[in-house]
């Protein structure tokens, strides 16, 4: 279940919000410039669906947000349990970044912790399968996908190049609860 916790930047003990409630959510969100949806395939997926059965699937909702944000690419990933590389992945993806883009990302299946640091509060929004996350360029933030992940994801990009962090050299990211799965 999609679930939003906000903290206090300084008190990652002591949770100033916890809820499940999806507009609620949004309503939060949106108030630091997040934008979170739901989106619904077009067609059932197997649960070995390949790449381009999950883009065809969710073609339509695609190429509307290509035509409204003007994305120039888009694909898929997978991480899972036994990936050689997830621990590798987990760590650079838990240091606080930014992108000189928007960092759009629909959860086909599986999940991840999505966390973002803005007006002095830590976002931490666990996404799930349908959830569909856009943090704007330029925005602080971490991603956590846990000890043992396992999602599969359509991400979009403003810029071809695809995926490209600067870090802020930040260990906020070390104070806060991490994803366990």
């Amino acid at each position: 279940m999609t679930r939003l916790t906000i903290y206090p930047e300084s008190r990652p003990e002591s949770p100033a919000l916890n809820t499940d409630n999806f507009g609620r959510i949004q309503q939060e969100l949106s108030a630091v410039g997040i934008r979170i949806e739901r989106w619904q395939a077009d067609r059932e997926l197997a649960a070995d669906a390949n790449n381009d059965s999950i883009i065809a699937a969710y073609q339509s909702e695609i190429d509307r947000l290509v035509a409204a944000q003007g994305y120039q690419s888009y694909d898929v990933v997978s991480i899972n349990p036994d990936s050689p590389q997830k621990n590798e992945f987990r760590k650079k993806f838990l240091a606080e970044h930014t992108h000189s883009e928007d960092e759009v990302r629909f959860f086909v299946r599986g999940h991840g912790l999505f966390v973002i640091h803005s007006n002095s509060k830590v976002f931490a929004l666990l996404c799930e399968k349908d959830d569909l996350i856009a943090v704007p360029a330029n925005t602080r933030h971490w991603f956590d996908m846990g000890p043992n992940p396992l999602f599969t994801a359509i991400r979009l990009f403003n810029n071809p190049e695809g995926w490209v962090a600067s870090f802020t050299g930040d260990d906020i990211a070390d104070r806060f609860p991490l994803l366990e799965n």
